[in-house]
Parts: C-alpha cells; structure tokens; sequence
C-alpha cells in the first residue's frame, strides 16, 4: 500500500511532468520513436505481404521465416546493433530493432488476409476483365482489410510497449522515468513509469479498435450505397467480414 500511495504522489506531481525530463516531453519521445518505427514496419511488410499473398508464392516461407525472428529477444538485437557500426547513429539501432519486432505481425495477418479471400470472388473478378491491380485493390484488400487492420493493432501494441528498452542505450521515450528511478533506487518512480507504459499500450489498442469499427461502419454504408439503386455499376459482391474480425 505504501508503494501505491508513493506512486500516485509521484504522478500527482505537478514537476514530473514538465520539462525535458517530464512526462510530456518523453511521452512524446515515446509516440515519435513509436511512430517512426510503426511506418517503417508497415512500409516494408504490408506490400510484401499484399504481393505474396495475391501471387501465393513464397508467402508461407517469408512468414515462417518472420515468424522465427521472434525467438530472437528484441533488446539483444538492440546490443548488437549498438556495439556495431550502426551504435554510432543513434536512434537507428532502436528503429531497426523495433521494426524487425514490428514485421511479423504485420506480414503474417496481411498475407493470411489475401489467402483467406474467397478464390471463387477472385476468379469472378479476373473473369469480368479486371487486371491484376484491380484484383488487389477492389477485391482482395477490401476482404483482407480486418485482418491487415488486427495485424497493425498488435504490432502497434507491441511497439509502444517495447519502445521503452530504448533507454536501456540512451534513447528517449517512458522507458526513460523508469531507468531514472532504478538509478535514483525511487520504486514509486518505476512503478509510475511502468503504468504510463502500460496506459498508452491500452490508449493505442483502443484507438485502433475504434478505428477499425468506423472504418467497418464506412464499408457497409458504401456497400449499402452501392446496391440496386445506386448508380454505380454492380461489381464483385464483396462480402462484408469486419464483424468477425
């Protein structure tokens, strides 16, 4: 009870949280490298993904081998990269660190997304003269969308949560309060580092939750707009799959 009564004197305090090391400036710190880091992963995995699993060659290998980078500890890759060439350009041994984290997730839901859409809708839509990009655009990435969307949640989640082994090499961001609080031996300090750490994680998956029912929402009206009295010529029926997502 004592720790719970000191961490939340050390929160309620108006001087840890100004400043450049208060809350604000290192939950911005957090959020920055958070982003950066989100970017990057889906900039590399999601086209990786969307290219396997519509071509369906060589996907199962690339996920397998994503898949077995995570027995590989995130922070023991942080050391290497630091203590090699790379240690000398900081934050990059962080952001590579963090987005060969963050690609598994990524690929593995993408690439499953666009296997799982129904091989008979694809065929239809090859059949009424669609190219490939249209395939993948107005088919494929419409049904696979809830699982690429759960696959940026849980990436997302596990980024904001790890971000903070940051400042285990002198990097910014919450990891910072708590290194500072087993420096100064202040558990309150660590304790209140730690639960800003775990909010944020919950703050990101709400977000995303409620992301992915607006965009869920926006889809069925589109498709409700698109049906027999609308002007749009009838397309591919795509099924709407966001209510099993």
């Amino acid at each position: 009870m004592d720790v719970i009564s000191r961490t939340w004197t050390w929160l309620a305090t108006g001087a840890h949280w100004s400043g450049p090391d208060g809350v604000w400036h290192r939950l911005a710190e957090h959020l920055e490298l958070t982003a950066v880091c989100l970017a990057l992963s889906c900039a590399v995995a999601l086209p990786l993904a969307v290219v396997l699993g519509h071509t369906g060659r060589g996907g199962a290998l690339a996920v397998n081998l994503s898949n077995a980078g995570r027995a590989v500890p995130t922070f023991a890759v942080l050391v290497l990269l630091t203590l090699g060439p790379l240690g000398a350009y900081e934050p990059w041994p962080t952001v590579l660190s963090l987005v060969l984290f963050a690609i598994p997730p990524l690929l593995t839901n993408a690439y499953v997304g666009m296997r799982e859409v129904d091989r008979d809708v694809v065929e239809a839509a090859r059949g009424m003269g669609m190219s490939g990009r249209q395939v993948i655009g107005r088919v494929e990435l419409p049904l696979a969308l809830p699982l690429v969307m759960t696959g940026v949640r849980s990436a997302a989640v596990q980024v904001v949560a790890t971000v903070s082994i940051a400042a285990m090499v002198g990097g910014g961001g919450l990891g910072r309060i708590i290194t500072a609080g087993f420096r100064l031996t202040d558990t309150a300090q660590v304790v209140a580092g730690a639960l800003l750490v775990a909010a944020l994680a919950l703050l990101v998956e709400g977000v995303f939750v409620a992301l992915e029912r607006y965009l869920g929402r926006r889809r069925s009206r589109r498709g409700a707009a698109d049906g027999p009295g609308s002007d749009e010529p009838a397309a591919v029926p795509v099924p709407n799959e966001w209510s099993a997502a």
